[in-house]
């Protein structure tokens, strides 16, 4: 274990990837770690997930990491792309792709165990059951309030999700999330029933990962199977104005999600009616505007993940963008010290900002790309709608990056010391 951050103690809100990762690289550099979570207990919840090969380089930094991940995670060579009436229209490979590093698609859950287990070897003291109410700073010190108890670090690190409490504090106002007018029925089941019906029989195929993408005006459905054909996992991507004032995941409803896809082909209608109901989740996607800035005004309590940037699920880089936040502000805090905490921060999100924003927008552009299709053109011209993988998100090493432009931010920073972040870039 590294030393450089020894003497440096480091508070956590928020055990999800962001702070996971977090806690993982301050704590591999010898920093003091209390990771706070408000779930009495680790929750196994959740459906397929997706890290990309920026994010796969993280995972295989950790010992024994990636060795544990691969065996429960989706391999394919690429993704079938089909119309809603069944018509293919192309393939895309991953093969490109192959010298950027590995990507990780699996169970949310199953996924998140492992990093958990990494995190404790290590020495992270994770508190369950412990759901921060209030934070502060001062000077030389930040801190929160749970369960009544006042505990203070060096630096405050939030990744308290999209309903972010820090998020208040760093802007100074509520910023309440609004419907981005998309709701995503998700799915993770056995493929038992599957393997009953002739037509969704070869989703249950032990020796292939199918990975398969039906698109429609304003919609999308993909399934992938995985773990030797034992389990898949669907997504159904549609239009919803619902207000997520009070929620924005709900138990969903077979019968509404086929209303969605009504006129599409049969295989889709069987793949959701054998989805057993208690497998199905209504997630309402919440939109943001772009933070005017992630930290706080004496800069000792820094947003990350979910709570900075909550990306839409088509740029398949939420998690491994939240990662990177992890690793970013590690570092930083390190090549910093303890006497210069405020420093690292600034620099974190110097760092951090302009690429997180180009990255969010892909979501934007992938989903329109697909839902606002001429399916009459695109049926002409099927390559159109394949995933842009751009090289500038996936072939990127974080860590590399920040030791590479730290000084320099550092330096521009002195030089402009009421810099802000420009939402608007």
């Amino acid at each position: 274990m590294d030393k450089t951050c020894e003497g440096l103690k480091v508070l956590i809100v928020g055990a999800g990837f962001a702070g996971l990762t977090a806690a993982i690289e301050c704590r591999k550099r010898g920093a003091t770690v209390i990771l706070f979570e408000g779930n009495k207990e680790r929750r196994q919840l959740g459906d397929i997930i997706s890290f990309g090969s920026n994010s796969g380089r993280i995972f295989r930094s950790w010992p024994g990491v990636a060795e544990a991940m691969d065996p429960i995670c989706h391999h394919s060579s690429g993704l079938d792309f089909r119309a809603f009436d069944d018509t293919f229209l192309c393939r895309q490979s991953w093969e490109v792709e192959e010298s950027w590093g590995k990507r990780f698609n699996g169970h949310r859950g199953e996924i998140h165990e492992i990093v958990w287990n990494h995190a404790l070897s290590l020495g992270v003291e994770i508190r369950l059951g412990s759901k921060v109410l209030e934070y502060f700073e001062t000077d030389s010190e930040a801190g929160v309030v749970v369960n009544g108890e006042r505990i203070s670090g060096d630096v405050v690190l939030a990744g308290d999700g999209v309903r972010s409490l820090a998020r208040t504090i760093v802007l100074g106002f509520e910023d309440k999330p609004k419907s981005s007018g998309y709701a995503v029925y998700r799915a993770w089941m056995g493929t038992e029933e599957l393997k009953k019906d002739p037509a969704t029989a070869w989703l249950a195929d032990p020796t292939v990962d199918h990975h398969v993408a039906w698109l429609g005006p304003d919609v999308h459905f993909i399934v992938a199977t995985l773990q030797k054909g034992t389990a898949c996992s669907w997504v159904l991507t549609h239009k919803d104005d619902a207000d997520v004032e009070e929620s924005w995941s709900a138990p969903g409803s077979v019968d509404e999600a086929v209303k969605t896809v009504k006129d599409w082909a049969p295989v889709v209608h069987s793949i959701i009616r054998k989805t057993p109901q208690d497998k199905l989740v209504d997630w309402k996607l919440v939109f943001r505007d772009p933070l005017p800035t992630w930290i706080s005004p004496k800069c000792r309590i820094a947003l990350m993940g979910d709570a900075a940037h909550p990306f839409l699920p088509t740029s398949i880089q939420g998690a491994s963008q939240s990662m990177e936040d992890g690793v970013t502000a590690a570092i930083c805090l390190e090549l910093a010290g303890k006497k210069n905490v405020p420093e690292a921060i600034r620099a974190y999100q110097k760092i951090r900002y302009p690429r997180v924003l180009e990255t969010q927008r892909t979501g934007v552009t992938n989903r329109d790309n697909w839902h606002k299709a001429d399916f009459d053109y695109v049926k002409k011209h099927p390559e159109t709608v394949k995933l842009p993988r751009h090289a500038w998100i996936l072939n990127f090493d974080c860590a590399k990056h920040v030791y590479d432009v730290y000084e320099e931010t550092v330096e521009s920073l002195r030089r402009d010391p009421d810099w802000k972040p420009d939402p608007r870039l």
